[in-house]
């Protein structure tokens, strides 16, 4: 019964799952922005509505991302882009009321009596490793050491992953420039109409315009948000790190709770002032080197 319960709690920790309307909002007030600045100054929604120039900016910064990035990687970041539109993080309270609930579990009846609960453990496979290395009674300088390698493979990968757009960001206002370029050779050659000059120039920029935008309203905050999410992703597994450790080491729930409280005071004060640096390196550098 108690499996179950804790089956139930770790499935409505993993169903939390909502829309980033701050992403969408974004989204909407810079295009609100510009094309409202652009009607402002006397301009026509279809002044900018090219094709072409879409064409061009679009395929052109696809097939320059193709050629620099291996193809699984291009794959994985795509699937990030969920982080971008989803909010499927966990509550950080709930994760540590899981994991308190473990350490009263593991204070009553002994770590052993985890193992089923970790089991069904589903939504969490970070939390299920470490919890099943814990009950297999491994060392616990081995088991940090395992589940910190761990998550720098995590962060590598999420880093690589946003670096994907980051420099699809990098390239789109030089194939802008590249789309006006083509467009100015086009209105070159009819120079005998001065009328079909200016509006041809006009229509040339259109792509630099989609260019810059596409870099810098899409691409680059999207790269932006993943390394935002992929931050909240590591600290949630340095907090079921640290408790799982807890937990091994027979920590009363209650100094615990005490410790894992710290997590909950650094992503209220994440929002106020940025770190200057990451607390990972700081707790790796501290730990003791095993001893061959």
């Amino acid at each position: 019964m108690m499996g179950a319960m804790a089956n139930d709690k770790s499935s409505a920790i993993g169903a939390r799952r909502k829309i980033d309307f701050a992403t969408l909002a974004g989204l909407v007030v810079a295009a609100s922005g510009i094309l409202g600045g652009l009607i402002l100054e006397g301009g026509r929604f279809s002044d900018v509505a090219q094709y072409t120039a879409a064409l061009i900016v679009g395929a052109g910064t696809a097939g320059a991302v193709m050629v620099t990035t291996p193809h699984a990687l291009i794959h994985a970041a795509l699937r990030r882009l969920k982080d971008v539109l989803w909010d499927t993080a966990p509550p950080r309270h709930a994760l540590i009321e899981q994991l308190l609930h473990f350490a009263r579990q593991a204070r009553r009846a002994g770590i052993v009596s985890l193992e089923d609960q970790a089991n069904e453990i589903t939504d969490n496979p970070f939390l299920k490793k470490a919890l099943m290395l814990a009950v297999d009674g491994t060392d616990l300088q081995d088991l940090r050491r395992i589940m910190e390698l761990e998550i720098e493979a995590a962060a590598r990968r999420g880093e690589a992953e946003a670096k994907v757009f980051e420099t699809a960001g990098g390239y789109a206002p030089t194939i802008g420039i590249i789309g006006a370029v083509l467009g100015l050779i086009q209105v070159m050659k009819h120079l005998e109409d001065m009328e079909k000059v200016g509006h041809g120039i006009a229509v040339a920029f259109v792509a630099t315009v989609y260019g810059v935008a596409l870099a810098n309203i899409v691409l680059l905050p999207v790269g932006a948000k993943i390394k935002a999410r992929l931050e909240q992703s590591l600290e949630d597994k340095e907090l079921v790190l640290e408790g799982v450790i807890g937990i091994a080491e027979g920590m009363n729930p209650k100094l615990l709770e005490s410790k894992l409280g710290a997590f909950l005071e650094e992503e209220a004060g994440a929002a106020s002032s940025p770190r200057k640096e990451s607390p990972r390196k700081d707790r790796a550098a501290e730990q003791p080197v095993a001893s061959p």
